[in-house]
């Protein structure tokens, strides 16, 4: 890259001669000796040629800007017009890259630099790696005077005639050095990532979305950024459905304690999305435990880039992607299971039907302390106690968004009215029963209704009691009465007349 790879004619005849002597030599000594392996050569790898800048030495000839294969991977060289490698060339681990001339480049150019290495260095296309090699040279080895450009300069003096070079590019190279300008100065580094978590509440087994946020130096969004997501007590929506995550919880949460059921659903997956025009992607997670979390993991510019050392000091320094460096961002949030509602039916057990206006306690297992809301909140009455329900005209008391899972318990305050000779304030009547998510819990509680007595009770009085007939006229006990009128008369007209009879 930069390179006077091609010398002209003048310079080449004498070197063809003494090619030919080397050749005739050669040839001698291989009938006494091995051949010897030949050396590295050096692997252009995508650019274009364009016309030779002239220095001590070169002639002219042809530059190369494009890129170099170095041990099997893509190069692009940052010390114009020093030797080209070749593909074995040997390289250590170098430092913070320099102009050519040692000084520290500017926080702008360098962040550039970074950021074109980041995106544009493993192009495969000819007119990006032409134009990225002619912006690393316009930046590290311009010229910082008249002198810099003069022919008499050797190749170690010269500076690089961003003018001569750019006008040699195709056109649609020329293109591509503008667009990777501009693409360098709008979203060069530093960048800053950042994960949005849902804001509404989580429930277990319901889809929500959550957003993957790049943005450049200026606060803007930055497209086309791969972020690798980590994903932990949730999966990606199309990984599962949510009926299965809800499922999976159930199971969990109804043999085992919190602490082991949230250790179970901790598993962790990866993807990878990309940012889009606006620098966000959207995510959309099935939240499988209580505390859902998303990591993302990002290469992001470097502040300045990092160039490797040749072994020999006359090759070009080299870069790859060495101006990149790992960004992460995480968020959390919690999700609770689906909510619960608990139905009580209060019931006459004779018939039943419901019992209206009945008062009914919600409590937890324990039959004292209050049940829990899906918020988490203790449901109590303005007096401190588990809130009580009334039953409705069917006899039915309904509480939805309860937290699951959990035991609640339905205790009767008082009996209603005709239903309250088995009724014992010691042992009121209750119904309990486990809440589970996203279910329905039903509880009937049964009265059985007042016994009418049947006979008088020992020790009260006798009650007589009125009957009416269903006919007109004397009633039996009017009739003997009359009959015996009748024969005590009969006796004794019987008797007069015969003490008038005895004194005659």
């Amino acid at each position: 890259m930069g390179c006077t790879t091609h010398p002209v004619a003048g310079v080449r005849a004498p070197r063809r001669l003494v090619g030919l002597l080397t050749v005739a030599l050669l040839g001698a000594l291989s009938l006494v000796a091995l051949a010897q392996p030949a050396s590295a050569a050096v692997d252009e790898g995508i650019g274009h040629e364009v016309s030779g800048q002239p220095y001590q030495g070169s002639g002219g000839g042809t530059d190369w800007l494009g890129s170099y294969i170095v041990g099997g991977k893509q190069v692009f060289c940052v010390q114009f017009q020093y030797k080209a490698p070749d593909t074995d060339e040997k390289y250590e681990p170098g430092d913070e890259l320099l102009t050519k001339w040692g000084d520290k480049l500017s926080a702008d150019v360098a962040a550039n630099i970074s950021y074109l290495l980041l995106r544009y260095g493993d192009t495969e296309n000819a007119d990006e790696a032409a134009a990225l090699a002619h912006l690393l040279h316009s930046w590290t080895a311009a010229p910082r005077n008249a002198k810099d450009l003069d022919p008499k300069n050797t190749f170690k003096t010269i500076g690089y005639d961003v003018d001569l070079h750019f006008d040699g590019l195709p056109a649609k190279a020329k293109q591509a050095v503008e667009k990777l300008r501009s693409d360098a100065e709008a979203n060069r580094g530093p960048w800053t990532a950042e994960i949005t978590p849902p804001e509404d509440e989580q429930l277990i087994g319901s889809p929500a979305e959550w957003k993957v946020t790049v943005k450049n130096a200026k606060g803007a969004g930055v497209p086309d950024v791969p972020v690798t997501l980590t994903i932990a007590d949730a999966m990606l929506e199309e990984s599962g459905d949510a009926e299965a995550a809800r499922t999976a919880k159930e199971g969990t949460e109804g043999t085992e304690t919190a602490e082991t059921a949230n250790a179970e659903t901790a598993e962790t997956s990866a993807t990878t999305v990309t940012t889009g025009e606006d620098g966000t992607a959207t995510v959309t997670l099935v939240s499988t435990g209580e505390n859902p979390k998303l990591t993302g993991a990002l290469s992001a510019p470097a502040d300045r880039p990092y160039v490797r050392f040749p072994v020999d000091g006359d090759t070009q320094r080299v870069v790859s992607t060495g101006g990149e460096q790992e960004l992460t961002a995480e968020a959390t949030t919690t999700a609770r299971t689906q909510p619960g509602i608990v139905q009580i039916t209060k019931k006459n057990s004779r018939t039943g039907d419901g019992i209206a206006g009945v008062s009914l306690r919600l409590t937890a297992k324990d039959k004292t302390t209050p049940a829990v809301g899906q918020d988490g909140t203790p449901l109590e009455g303005e007096d401190g106690k588990p809130v009580v329900l009334e039953t409705d005209g069917n006899g039915i008391a309904t509480v939805e968004n309860l937290r699951t899972p959990q035991e609640v318990c339905i205790v009767e305050v008082s009996a209603p009215a005709g239903f309250d000779q088995g009724f014992d304030p010691d042992n009121p009547p209750s119904a309990c029963g486990q809440l589970a998510p996203g279910e329905t819990l039903a509880l009937e509680l049964a009265n059985a209704p007042n016994e009418v007595p049947r006979t008088i009770p020992a020790g009260t009085q006798p009650t007589v009691i009125a009957s009416t007939a269903g006919t007109s006229g004397p009633s039996t006990g009017a009739l003997v009465g009359i009959g015996s009128l009748a024969l005590l008369g009969t006796a004794l007209v019987g008797w007069t007349a015969r003490r008038r009879f005895v004194k005659q």
